[in-house]
């Protein structure tokens, strides 16, 4: 009898650990590389789970997924979280894969811009979607732009069309494609002009987090080893991205897991590891979004995070 009682007990706290889903927020590229090399190197199954990773595309709600319950876990970004929490969503940052966030803006090559500031006094032309965070705070506390501004349609196809154009990018994705096509092109990270919110930002509802301590705890360490073993090599998990992902060919899934490398990892994740975060830095972010508008107050950092 005890032993069926036993057994009982090990299949209903195993059931807890049957479906976990993770939703990505875009397709499969080098920004998610981690979560697939923890897949393919069983790090999920060490801790006890059994992890399927839902591709995401054009406008899928990754944030409303999980707040909705419809996925235990997705893919955001802070800025994202303190807009979603004001709204009254319930969901918390995990854990921070870029610690520098990647969005940047993209120009030829024979510009000599090093600051943001810069790119808006220049006049011409830019591309980019205005009501971001990030653009709204730039207009806050930059200035409004020289250029023209117009809607930014994705891809690179505006600026193979203009090269004297300039658009927003993600600095590990745009800028390789524009060179594979024979671009010559520079950058500059938003960060630069001090926002800088985390992103591959994995999320959960904090309900779930407080029911589900030690389910959680394990998803956490289990994506932290699969980014570490995808930082020292992501030739595996990039193969698989590539089927998932056959638009991304193998030479751009690996320049742009080479890049991403100084965004993930940074003096601060040599002391706290990878994927920390701070009170200090949710603050920061959560008083710029509030700069812009877009949220009358903002929570205590500790409201934004599972720790």
């Amino acid at each position: 009898m005890k032993m069926f009682v036993a057994l009982a007990v090990f299949l209903t706290v195993n059931s807890a650990f049957a479906s976990t889903r993770l939703v990505l927020n875009w397709k499969p590229e080098a920004e998610f590389g981690g979560f697939y090399a923890a897949l393919l190197s069983g790090a999920y199954e060490k801790e006890g789970l059994k992890v399927e990773i839902l591709p995401g595309g054009v406008g899928t709600p990754a944030v409303q997924m999980v707040a909705s319950g419809q996925a235990e876990y997705g893919i955001s970004s802070a800025d994202e979280v303190v807009l979603s929490q004001d709204r009254g969503a319930d969901v918390v940052g995990l854990y921070a894969v870029y610690q520098t966030n990647p969005h940047g803006f993209m120009f030829s090559a024979e510009k000599k811009w090093t600051k943001v500031s810069e790119v808006l006094e220049a006049p011409g032309l830019l591309a980019v979607q205005k009501g971001l965070p990030y653009f709204l705070f730039l207009e806050k506390t930059v200035g409004k732009a020289r250029a023209k501004v117009v809607p930014y349609l994705g891809g690179i196809s505006q600026i193979a069309e203009n090269p004297q154009l300039v658009q927003q990018c993600f600095v590990t994705s745009e800028p390789i494609l524009a060179e594979k096509k024979g671009l010559k092109v520079k950058t500059v990270l938003v960060a630069e002009a001090g926002f800088n919110p985390y992103t591959t930002l994995v999320v959960v509802r904090r309900s779930f987090a407080e029911k589900n301590k030690e389910k959680v705890a394990a998803f956490k360490r289990a994506i932290d080893s699969g980014w570490k073993q995808y930082l020292a090599n992501p030739e595996e998990a990039n193969r698989r991205m590539h089927v998932l992902n056959p638009s991304m060919d193998m030479e751009t899934l690996s320049k742009s897991a080479e890049i991403q490398k100084t965004l993930i990892e940074t003096p601060e994740t040599k002391t706290a590891g990878m994927g920390s975060m701070t009170d200090a830095r949710w603050a920061t972010i959560a008083s710029q979004i509030q700069t812009t508008g877009l949220v009358k107050k903002v929570k205590p950092s500790a409201e934004y995070q599972w720790k």
